[in-house]
């Protein structure tokens, strides 16, 4: 009984870690895309530099979902509180 509890609430967290971290890199990106749009209406000469900071925040943000996928594959394939 104790097993296929700890494998429920596995699965459980799993489907929540990656849901989480979708919509909070949703949010993430739409909000670092909307004030880099922003900044290059108010100052066009400064384009290149808004977007390379830019994307790096991009990479850094959808870096937090594929973090949550390998948290999630391990608690449903190699559990670490199973015995």
């Amino acid at each position: 009984m104790e097993h296929a509890i700890i494998i429920a609430g596995s699965m459980i967290g799993a489907g929540l870690a990656i849901g989480l971290a979708a919509i909070g890199a949703g949010v993430g990106d739409g909000s670092v895309t909307a004030k880099a749009v922003e900044g290059m209406a108010r100052q066009p000469e400064a384009k290149g530099a808004i977007m390379v900071n830019m994307l790096i925040s991009v990479g850094l943000i959808e870096a937090l979902p594929i973090i949550a996928a390998v948290i999630a594959l391990v608690l449903v394939f190699a559990n670490p509180f199973l015995k």
